[in-house]
């Protein structure tokens, strides 16, 4: 048996499966309604990479020691092109083997014969099962996307869905991981309801529907066990921030991508999605500050962030199980998690997440499971949002300050290849849910993508 995991990046769930009952994705349409479709939670960051974590891990980023695109290793543990500093931006994006906790196996360490493709996270693969990750694509891979080419952008993703098929068919792989980047790369460029982020659709749909094919023309129509999901959703950009350029304006010397070596060392800002950052403070000290030791210096920086349009929520972390939640426009609040795994949350002089509905008189609520958060906040602006800020915020890799943009802005005005229309990495909703079909009925529906890792493993041990 071969599980397929196919990785549609950046697609939203209204998108996809609104162009399923629009009768424009028809194996897709198929394996819906031989199987199940459900809306999931991603994770914080929500952005391409780090949130790969919770499919091959089974954890967070922040867990897996990946908390964002880019981010600051204080311990200087592994310096390479950017110092201290990491961008898993084009070819780098490979950087990321090197930095996952060591203590949590990925799927293609625990696979017999696996085969990969566009996988910025390859941890276990051998370079002949990891396509698209050589050398050797990298030059037509970056002409592509510099150019902003977008057929071709899809061309290139048909050829390689085409190699992992020809793979599939002529040696059945019991575990196969590929990553169609199209629709993500393409609302970027062109926004969302682009047609052309449908086109990129049809390439999934193409890729399905080949694999399928060839399994029944081989008489083995029940070999092979699917699972479409999405990374992270996306939505439009009206407005970008520079932020690096802000926080420098306030007189603090900022060390952020590209120049990392030059700039001061108060304040490293790293970007990533572009709609989330993580800020370092005080660069020189080795051991992470937390936020009520830096309050007496770092104050104003924080009042001046959250006067900021393009600002929504300001997360500072207190120490394990402890996060401040800072709202421009809904106060602060408190989130914590207690021994037991247990969550609360504390109103002090608002309701940044929203909640105040289950709140009561009280103005709080404690002794909720991971579960029970979810629940609760499924249908408001930031789901899953208990949990998804203590699993960054605890992280020791993680900012001093954590930022979450406003919807519809982003926070890098600059150095961008084309100007972004749309965008994701916040822990707004439109960014954190996404899509999942199953080639299956599930006995019960999973809540979050860091749920399929271990779904993954009971289908391949069922299959055996």
């Amino acid at each position: 048996m071969t599980l397929l995991i196919l990785v549609a990046d950046g697609t939203r769930p209204d998108t996809l499966f609104g162009a399923i009952d629009a009768g424009h994705l028809p194996a897709l349409a198929a394996l819906r309604a031989e199987g199940s479709a459900h809306t999931i939670t991603s994770v914080f960051p929500s952005v391409t990479g780090p949130a790969y974590t919770p499919l091959l891990m089974g954890l967070h980023p922040g867990d897996a020691g990946v908390p964002g695109i880019r981010w600051w290793d204080r311990a200087g543990t592994r310096a390479y092109a950017h110092g201290n500093a990491r961008s898993y931006v084009g070819f780098e994006a490979l950087r990321q083997d090197g930095d996952l906790c060591r203590a949590h196996p990925t799927l293609f360490e625990l696979a017999e014969r696996p085969l990969a493709a566009f996988t910025p996270i390859g941890r276990g693969l051998r370079d002949s099962e990891r396509l698209g990750a050589g050398l050797a694509s990298w030059p037509r891979v970056a002409w592509h996307h510099f150019r902003g080419d977008v057929q071709g952008w899809l061309q290139l993703e048909r050829d390689l869905a085409a190699r992992v098929c020809a793979r599939v068919d002529a040696e059945r792989p019991d575990l196969v991981f590929l990553v169609h980047p199209g629709v993500d790369k393409l609302s970027h460029q062109l926004g969302q309801g682009a047609p052309e982020v449908l086109d990129a659709l049809r390439v999934v749909d193409e890729t399905v529907g080949r694999l399928r094919d060839d399994s029944e023309r081989r008489g083995r129509a029940d070999a092979l066990e699917f699972m479409i999901v999405s990374d992270h959703g996306h939505a439009a950009v009206h407005s970008h921030e520079d932020l690096v350029g802000t926080i420098a304006a306030l007189g603090h010397g900022v060390l952020a991508h590209p120049w990392t070596f030059a700039g001061g060392r108060d304040v490293a800002v790293m970007v990533s999605g572009n709609a989330m950052a993580h800020l370092y403070l005080e660069l020189d000290r080795k051991e992470r500050p937390r936020w009520p030791a830096l309050a007496k210096r770092w104050s104003s920086l924080v009042e001046s962030l959250l006067a900021r349009e393009a600002v929504d929520l300001l997360l500072l972390p207190h120490g394990p199980g402890v996060c401040e939640v800072r709202s421009r426009a809904h106060g602060v609040a408190m989130v914590r998690r207690d021994a037991g795994g247990h969550f609360a949350y504390q109103c002090e002089s608002g309701d940044p997440l929203g909640l105040r509905a289950a709140l009561g008189s009280a103005g709080s609520i404690a002794g909720l499971t991971a579960d029970e958060v979810h629940a609760l906040t499924l249908d408001t602006a930031y789901p899953d949002s208990l949990v998804q800020i203590l699993a960054l915020a605890d992280s020791s890799r993680a900012g001093e300050i954590i930022v979450s943009a406003s919807p519809g802005w982003d926070l890098r005005a600059r150095y961008e290849p084309v100007r972004q229309l749309s965008g994701h990495g916040s822990l707004h909703r439109d960014h954190l849910l996404v899509p999942l079909i199953m080639s299956r009925a599930l006995d019960a529906a999973p809540r979050r993508t860091v749920e399929l890792f271990a779904l993954a493993r009971r289908i391949r041990s069922s299959r055996r």
